[in-house]
This record gives C-alpha cells, sequence and structure tokens, in this order.
C-alpha cells in the first residue's frame, strides 16, 4: 500500500501546483473590477492653429470654363500637360505604351549634355545609313553643339550615332544610360533601345529589341528638357548650317516641325514618324505667359492635330488663381 499512498501524494502535490499557476495567469491578465476606471481617456488639444499670415494663392492653375467637347482626333494617344502646375489638361490612353519613333532623341541629347562639354570635338566613326541623317562623313571631326543641332533639328540619325559610339562604353553604354536616366525622371512605362527610335533595321525587318514610351512619360521628358536653355533655343530653330572643326565640311539642317513660325506661340520640341510608330510630335506651346506641352502619337496628322488641339486648350481653358480653404 505505500506505493500507492506515495502516488496520491505525487498527484496532489501536481495538482496544487497547476492551480497555483493558473491563479497567476489570472491575476496578471484579467483586470479587476477598478481596472478600467483608473484609465480615463483625457483628449490633447487640437493641432491646428490659427496663423497670422495669410495662405499663399495657387496661381495661374489651369481650369476649363467653356466644358467645350473635346475634340475628335486620330491620334492612339496624346495628352496635354500644363509647364507650370504639371496639370494633365487632357488626356487619351495617356499611359499606353507606344512606339516612340524619333522623340526618343529628346533623351539622347540629355544623356549627351549630362555627359560631353558642348565643344567636345568627337570623329565620326564607321555606320550603316539608316533613315533621317545629314550625311556625316566617316572621319569627320564636329563639335557636340553641333551634333545636337542635327540631332533635334534634322532628326539626324547619324548624329546621335556619333554621340553614342563616343560615349564611354560605347552604344551599349550610351542605351544604358538613357534608360537609367528614365528611371530617375520616373519615366515608369518608358525603354529605349537604341538613340535614335528607329523600329526596323534598313532593310524594314521590324527589330526584335525596340523602344517604348508613353504620351504621358514623353510629356515629363520634355518637361526636363525644357529647362535646359540651350536645348530650347535648338528646338525653335527654324534652319542652320553647321560644319566640322576645320569649316570644310557643311551640312544644312532645315526644322521638321512645320508648325513653327505657324502655330503662334509654338517653340517646337520634337517630331518622330516611322511606318510602325505613325506621326508623332511632342511640342510646346506658350502664350500670354502660360505654357502647355502636347504630345500626339500614333497620328494620321500629327501637325494638324495639334494646331487643333492647342487652340482647342487655350479657347477653353483659364489660368486661375486659386486660394487652398481650411474649415
Amino acid at each position: 500500500m505505500f506505493p500507492l499512498r506515495k502516488n496520491n501524494q505525487v498527484l496532489i502535490l501536481k495538482i496544487k501546483r497547476a492551480s497555483l499557476f493558473v491563479f497567476c495567469l489570472l491575476f496578471f491578465f484579467i483586470p479587476s473590477q477598478n481596472f478600467y476606471a483608473v484609465i480615463q481617456a483625457t483628449p490633447l488639444p487640437s493641432s491646428t492653429q490659427e496663423l497670422d499670415f495669410p495662405l499663399p494663392t495657387v496661381a495661374n492653375y489651369p481650369v476649363n470654363l467653356e466644358k467645350t467637347p473635346t475634340l475628335s482626333l486620330t491620334a492612339r494617344s496624346l495628352v496635354v500637360v500644363d509647364r507650370d502646375s504639371a496639370a494633365l489638361l487632357v488626356g487619351r490612353n495617356e499611359n499606353l505604351r507606344v512606339l516612340p519613333a524619333s522623340t526618343v532623341k529628346v533623351m539622347t541629347a540629355l544623356v549627351a549634355l549630362d555627359y560631353y562639354r558642348l565643344d567636345n570635338v568627337l570623329v565620326v566613326g564607321k555606320m550603316e545609313k539608316n533613315g533621317q541623317g545629314i550625311d556625316l562623313i566617316e572621319g569627320e571631326k564636329i563639335t557636340v553643339k553641333n551634333l545636337l543641332y542635327g540631332l533635334l533639328v534634322s532628326s539626324a540619325n547619324d548624329a546621335a550615332l556619333v554621340l553614342a559610339q563616343n560615349y564611354p562604353g560605347g552604344m551599349v553604354g550610351f542605351v544604358k544610360a538613357m534608360n537609367q536616366k528614365a528611371q530617375a525622371l520616373n519615366l515608369t512605362h518608358t525603354y529605349f533601345a537604341n538613340p535614335t527610335g528607329l523600329d526596323s533595321d534598313p532593310e524594314g525587318n521590324l527589330l526584335t529589341d525596340f523602344s517604348y514610351t508613353t504620351a504621358l512619360d514623353l510629356a515629363r521628358l520634355a518637361a526636363t528638357a525644357l529647362k535646359n536653355q540651350f536645348l530650347l533655343e535648338i528646338f525653335s530653330t527654324l534652319s542652320i548650317t553647321i560644319t566640322d572643326v576645320e569649316g570644310k565640311i557643311s551640312h544644312q539642317l532645315d526644322n521638321i516641325n512645320e508648325l513653327l513660325n505657324f502655330l503662334p506661340g509654338m517653340k517646337g520640341v520634337k517630331t518622330g514618324w516611322t511606318e510602325e510608330a505613325g506621326e508623332c510630335l511632342v511640342g510646346y506651346t506658350e502664350r500670354d505667359g502660360h505654357g502647355i506641352i502636347t504630345v500626339v502619337l500614333g497620328s494620321q496628322d500629327r501637325f494638324g492635330e495639334t494646331v487643333k488641339l492647342t487652340n482647342w486648350i487655350f479657347d477653353n481653358f483659364r489660368w486661375l488663381e486659386i486660394t487652398p480653404s481650411i474649415d
């Protein structure tokens, strides 16, 4: 009988220990009757205060007062963005990825300016002619400044290639820099495959690696470029003759943008066209101190539709001073 008595004592001891453990849990985790009475919610003072100075006005914000229906246009995608407020005034398929054609040369110019000085002299290497060019000659020595004029006034593919070939890492390094800058500018729907915007080879075969972008990304890109006074000067150049460093080889450049000196206030920016991309135009127009960026992609009439779109904006929108209010 002794072993049974001993087992009972052990069992009783275990039960007592378990009861003590449960009691401790109840003591720590179940509040007493007065627990909630001790905790009182004290309202904090309001964080808002009266200001002893007037709120700033948001000046010159574009507002559509006329409410005229938007135009019927053929462009596959388009946007109009206000220069100062960055407000999107009109958009159609603004985030649709499309082929950009030569509008990519705005980025080509920005990347070139990040690395080169305008007076740097580059040597024209061997290249295959493809699309628009200014007939640069192999071995020709020409300044970066003149190459940029050729790039943006005449949309010269050969000028783009010279800028890329002389860049650290050559073509691969240049295109990498284009995409890095696109990321830095938050062009989230843009990819660059080359510095020209070409989407086919000289025989007309579509490239397996090609650039794409959106109307809204191109507007952002243009807004960045317009901050550069030198680029703004090139964009608005009707015609110019450039030469090599010795002045022996000359190239006559005529701006492809037909709206310069035609559409009131048009300051240019960049045209683009390929069979696959259709007609493209990124434009910048100023009137009465207000500037708008227009992007028309995949259009059947880039110039005519940019005119209609630009005039519609200035006819229907008014730039007003808007004062924020706090209720």
